[in-house]
């Protein structure tokens, strides 16, 4: 998405914008919003198939969450025939299941309360400690969970610390990047965007070679990429750090693709939607710090 964004931005930002600052009038600097036309544009005609080509049935869980079973029992079928398939279930085993789990309407119980409030109050439940107390319930599982959130926090801090700084670093061991026009920082972040495509598709395919699988695919990629950022600290000219940050780009996707594969797995199933949101929270806290 980011990589398609950048190439609606590199020919539009760069050739209708001002030169200088200095002298800047709105007809010469109408290139940002030639950009958020566009994209607003897209994002329209991406709407409008999605709401007239595509039909989107309701969620199944969600009608049944509300008490529409009768309801939830029709989308899977008509799935099912989309799909070319035929399903056998029927409004009679739901209604089974719930009476067996004490949730129907049976004689001298409570009908189960499918309003929007008491559906609000059993989400809210989710969020009890014992989400997070079972990411750390064993001695292994803590350690892993612990190194989980190290990881991602850490991936937070460097990777915003080296986009934004290494050229300031660099200028001052006596880098010469050249131009640093907007149209060479669209184009090399296009070019960028380009060459980590196949290093993602190339992760998918790594995992599945024999004696390498999925350690060693991340960590030969992890180590890749580590040399190619301290590589790149020997970059002298504009072209020099493009060549390096390609070769990041590449690695970096590679290893990103295995390690967004393999931390929700090491959480365990009923736990993992709060396992991903605390790494994810430490990578954000850490990318602002």
């Amino acid at each position: 998405m980011i990589g398609t964004i950048t190439q609606v931005a590199w020919p539009l930002i760069a050739d209708f914008s001002c030169a200088s600052a200095a002298d800047c009038p709105r007809s010469s600097n109408q290139g940002w919003r030639y950009f958020l036309y566009a994209m607003g544009g897209l994002m329209l005609l991406l709407f409008m198939l999605r709401f007239f080509v595509f039909h989107m049935y309701e969620s199944p869980k969600y009608l049944m969450g509300r008490g529409r079973d009768a309801q939830a029992v029709e989308v899977v079928h008509r799935v099912a025939a989309y799909n070319g398939r035929t399903s056998t279930l029927t409004l009679e085993m739901l209604q089974d299941v719930e009476t067996r789990l004490g949730k129907g309407v049976v004689p001298g119980k409570t009908a189960f309360d499918t309003s929007a409030k008491a559906a609000m109050l059993r989400k809210m439940r989710t969020f009890a400690g014992s989400h997070v107390k079972g990411l750390f319930v064993t001695k292994k599982l803590a350690y892993s969970t612990t190194l989980l959130i190290i990881v991602w926090a850490l991936i937070g801090l460097a990777f915003p610390l080296y986009n934004g700084f290494v050229t300031f670093f660099l200028a001052t061991r006596g880098a010469d990047f050249g131009d640093g026009s907007v149209y060479i920082t669209y184009r090399n972040q296009v070019i960028l965007s380009v060459i980590g495509v196949p290093g993602a598709l190339l992760a998918g395919w790594m995992v599945e070679l024999p004696y390498m699988g999925r350690k060693g695919t991340l960590a030969i990629s992890t180590i890749i990429t580590g040399v190619f950022l301290f590589a790149s600290t020997t970059s002298r000219t504009s072209n020099a750090l493009l060549g390096w940050n390609c070769g990041f780009t590449f690695t970096s996707n590679v290893m990103y693709g295995v390690l967004y594969a393999v931390s929700p797995e090491l959480f365990p199933t009923k736990d993992r939607g709060t396992g991903n949101a605390i790494v994810a929270s430490a990578n954000r806290v850490f990318g602002i710090m």
